[in-house]
């Protein structure tokens, strides 16, 4: 077929629910689960974090941010997937799906950034524990949290721009659950191979960048960690990083099974799996991860609801 008949897309269909229609509704029960989760464990952290002044550092700082890219980065994706096994309504429009596509960008990019960032703060904090205050002072902490940003948007633009720039012709069927890079690739009718190198340049750099950051602030960490002369008290040091290291495993581990595999091991159930994890189920986690085992925001948690319970008393009638 000539090329100047080919029809031009409009609209996608996703397709990602399509070979289990008789589980939509367990399906819709399980996402609407884990979205309320994230959304009440996300933003209950915030508040927390906000509420308590016990929790005024640098490392509940970043944390808050954490939490509010996880609460965006899930409500990027969950509610179109609520809504498809809802209505069974598979069609999103070429412009939902570029929006998706870049805000969800966005906030993976900006989440790798910003967990560069607090391994940096654990490392500061555990090296010069007399100088964290002023090594980590408001001021450099803003201006951390602001580059992450602005690097993710930055990136997000170059990927959605690249993307989106390609030709959809005719087939328009998304075999996937959302707008994610690798099927629409597959969908583009025009040579995508300058695109794919810019894209995958730009993602391979995001991903490894960070991931040697992360990399370099552990080793400078135990090191650090190895000068204690106590075994309890490098026990007690390292537990402080523990959390970080468990989110850093979970998000680097998936994204990396996602966009750094050779082409060859690829599969697209695969590939469907791994994006339930990182975008619906880490972003639940990650709060309970930070909360369970570190005393702090549990006593501030405490101390929160013991305030309100008074309040509660206190009031007439």
């Amino acid at each position: 077929m000539a090329k100047n008949n080919l029809t031009i897309v409009t609209e996608f269909i996703l397709m990602g629910f399509s070979d289990c229609p008789t589980l939509e509704i367990p399906l819709f029960l399980v996402f609407l689960s884990f979205y309320l989760v994230t959304l009440l464990g996300n933003v209950g952290m915030i508040i927390l974090i906000q509420a308590d002044t016990q929790l005024h550092t640098p490392m509940y700082f970043f944390l808050s941010h954490l939490s509010l890219l996880d609460a965006c980065y899930t409500s990027v994706i969950t509610p179109q997937i609520l809504a498809t096994l809802a209505t069974g309504k598979t069609v999103i429009s070429y412009g939902q799906c570029a929006a998706q596509f870049f805000f969800f960008t966005i906030c993976a990019g900006t989440e790798c950034f910003l967990l560069a960032v607090m391994a940096y703060d654990r490392y500061v904090a555990i090296s010069n524990p007399l100088l964290y205050s002023v090594a980590m002072n408001p001021r450099i902490c803003w201006t951390s949290v602001v580059g992450a940003y602005v690097c993710g948007v930055s990136g997000a633009i170059l990927r959605t721009t690249c993307t989106f720039s390609l030709s959809f012709c005719d087939d328009n069927q998304i075999n996937f659950f959302f707008c994610d890079l690798p099927p629409l690739l597959k969908l583009a009718c025009s040579d995508t191979t300058n695109t794919e190198i810019v894209i995958v340049f730009i993602g391979n750099f995001v991903i490894l960048a960070n991931a040697l950051v992360i990399l370099i602030s552990y080793l400078l960490i135990i090191r650090a960690i190895l000068r204690v002369n106590s075994s309890g008290g490098r026990i007690k040091t390292f537990s402080t990083c523990a959390s970080h290291l468990t989110a850093v495993a979970l998000f680097f581990g998936t994204l990396i099974f996602m966009y750094l595999r050779s082409g060859s091991g690829k599969s697209l159930e695969e590939d469907k799996v791994v994006s339930v994890v990182y975008t619906v189920v880490i972003p639940m986690l990650n709060p309970l991860i930070y909360s369970l085992r570190n005393t702090d925001v549990k006593a501030a948690f405490r101390k929160v609801t013991g305030r309100f319970q008074v309040s509660l008393e206190c009031r007439p009638g």
